[in-house]
This record gives structure tokens, C-alpha cells and sequence, in this order.
């Protein structure tokens, strides 16, 4: 049951990073894509209907953490408070700003709010991907599980690689779903711009796979991050032939491998210490009992699929192309 709901919590993860992946991306965009305020209220329109939706996964991710493993809740958002506490900040201000934007018809006011927007989407992607970094490449934490030194004592290059990695994916991500869901001139600059940025946007997300799979991978976890590499590539290519909705499946394939890399890598740890590997929390120290783990099945078996349904009748709903 312990390695089933950690597999269950990288999943949960994968959902959260692929969803809230395109959904920040349009939010980094916006005043850089969107050079007219129609351009800009079409973006918001693609993600207006599921923004929020996509940011459950979140919490359900951090919840099914709490309730399954409480050593591996407290480690990690013990000794990220202050990060964490950035995070949710800028998820607040960016949720009141996509609410408020449109309150008031000036200039002026909607300005004001795509900054908050642009920059609330920016540092809520680099602070998860500095989280999720510290998850798998390590914090300093002692023998007790708890932190040594400051509240960014876990800021090296690497976990700095790990930010970039998540910011660079959803630029890349944000693109492609707006040449997906637009139409006109938006789509085609939106496709320009995926088209270029992507060889840069991608390659760190390549480098924290292949870094956290030569310092702790397993030797079939270098076939995740051959998948990477290939479902880049081919993205790439497909967004290079004005194929948008095979390229935006093939960068959920990417990052799924790139998941299933980073997590493989880390089983059956789930929290690294960098001071010594001794000190490094496992998937049997930090679980709960069995029974937490068996009811906690059952009530996954009957939530999830209607969660499931639910979220997939949304984005059916709204499957059409929005324009300016």
C-alpha cells in the first residue's frame, strides 16, 4: 500500500504540472503574446473556465501527502515554509487578479491586473519547481527530519536548475495550448513563438532528469529519460508543422516521462537528505497504517472518477477555438 499511494501522489503531481503547466504559461504570456486587449481577453478566455479546477490538484497532491505519508508532509513543507508561503501568495494575488480583471471597462485597471497575473504566474512556477526540486534532489534536513540552516538553505544550482526546468516546460506548454485553443493571428504568433523557444524552454527540464537519474536512478529509469528526449524532439517537430494538438500530447508524454524519471529516481526515498543519506526519509518511515492506507483507497476508488469525469466534461465543453 505505501509504494501504491506514493505512485498515487507522483500521478497526482503529473496531473497538477500538466494542467497548471499551460495554465501558468498563459498567464506569462499574456502581456507577451497578447498585444491588443481583445488578444488578451481571448487568452484568459482559454483558461478562464478551468483555472481554478486545475489548481485542486494541488491540494489534492498535498493532502493525499498529509493523509498517506505525514513524515514526508511535514519534512517538505517544514522546511520550504517560506517558499511555500511565496507560492500560495502569488496563487492568491493571480486568482483575485483573474477575478477583478475585467470588474472594471479601463485601461488603466486591466493593466494593473496583467501584471499582477504575469508576475503571480511566474514566481508560483518557480516556486513549485523549487519545491518539487528540493523533493527530489534533497534538503538538508538531519537524522530528526529536520531542516539545517536558513529557510533557503536548499537554494543550489541544481534546485535552481529544477525551477527553470517547471518555468521553461509551461512557457513552452502555455504556447502550445494557445496556438490549440486560438484562432487568427494569436494562434500563429503563439506557434511562432513555441516553435522557437521551445529547444531552450525544454532543455532544463532535460538536464534535472538526467542529473537526478546519474546521482540516484535506477537502470530502467534511463528509459524515462530516453522518452523525454524523444517526445521533445517530436514535439518540436509537430509544432513545426503547425500540428498543435499532437504536439500538446506529446509534451504531456514528456513530462510524464520526465515524472515517472524524477519519482523513479527517488523511490524508495521520499525525502533525500543532503547531509547524509542516512538521515533520508523512506517510503516505510514516513507512511501511515495500514488502515489509513486502506480506507484512504477506498474513498480514491469511488472520488477519483468523478473528479475525472467531471474535469474531462469541463475541457469538452470548452473544446472550441476562441478567437479575438
Amino acid at each position: 500500500m505505501e509504494t501504491f499511494w506514493f505512485v498515487a501522489i507522483a500521478v497526482l503531481w503529473l496531473g497538477y504540472l500538466f494542467l497548471e503547466g499551460f495554465d501558468f504559461g498563459v498567464g506569462m504570456l499574456l502581456r507577451f503574446l497578447g498585444r491588443t486587449e481583445p488578444d488578451r481577453r481571448a487568452m484568459l478566455t482559454t483558461i478562464g473556465p478551468v483555472w481554478d479546477g486545475n489548481e485542486v490538484w494541488l491540494i489534492v497532491a498535498a493532502g493525499a501527502t498529509f493523509a498517506a505519508f505525514p513524515g514526508w508532509y511535514a519534512g517538505l513543507f517544514s522546511a520550504g515554509y517560506l517558499p511555500l508561503l511565496v507560492v500560495l501568495l502569488a496563487l492568491i494575488g493571480r486568482g483575485v487578479a483573474l477575478e477583478w480583471r475585467g470588474k472594471v471597462d479601463e485601461n488603466r485597471w486591466r493593466a494593473r491586473w496583467d501584471v499582477v497575473i504575469g508576475a503571480g504566474s511566474l514566481v508560483a512556477t518557480l516556486g513549485v519547481g523549487l519545491l518539487l526540486s528540493w523533493n527530489i534532489l534533497g534538503l538538508p534536513i538531519d537524522a530528526d527530519g529536520h531542516r539545517v540552516g536558513s529557510p533557503f538553505a536548499a537554494l543550489r544550482w541544481d534546485t535552481v536548475l529544477g525551477a527553470l526546468a517547471f518555468t521553461g516546460f509551461a512557457l513552452v506548454h502555455g504556447a502550445v495550448f494557445l496556438a490549440l485553443k486560438t484562432d487568427g493571428p494569436l494562434r500563429h504568433r503563439a506557434r511562432r513563438f513555441a516553435v522557437a523557444f521551445a529547444p531552450v524552454g525544454l532543455a532544463p527540464l532535460l538536464a534535472v532528469v538526467v542529473l537526478a537519474q546519474v546521482r540516484s536512478g535506477a537502470d530502467w529509469t534511463w528509459l524515462a529519460v530516453f522518452a523525454v528526449l524523444v517526445a521533445a524532439v517530436f514535439a518540436w517537430l509537430k509544432l513545426a508543422a503547425a500540428r498543435e494538438g499532437q504536439a500538446f500530447g506529446l509534451l504531456g508524454v514528456a513530462l510524464a516521462a520526465a515524472v515517472l524519471a524524477l519519482f523513479g529516481a527517488l523511490y524508495p526515498n521520499v525525502l533525500p537528505s543532503t547531509l547524509d543519506p542516512a538521515y533520508s526519509l523512506s517510503v516505510a518511515d514516513a507512511a501511515s497504517s495500514s488502515y489509513t492506507l486502506t480506507v484512504m483507497t477506498w474513498v480514491a476508488a469511488f472520488g477519483t472518477p468523478a473528479v475525472l469525469v467531471y474535469q474531462g466534461w469541463t475541457y469538452w465543453v470548452f473544446r472550441k477555438r476562441v478567437t479575438a
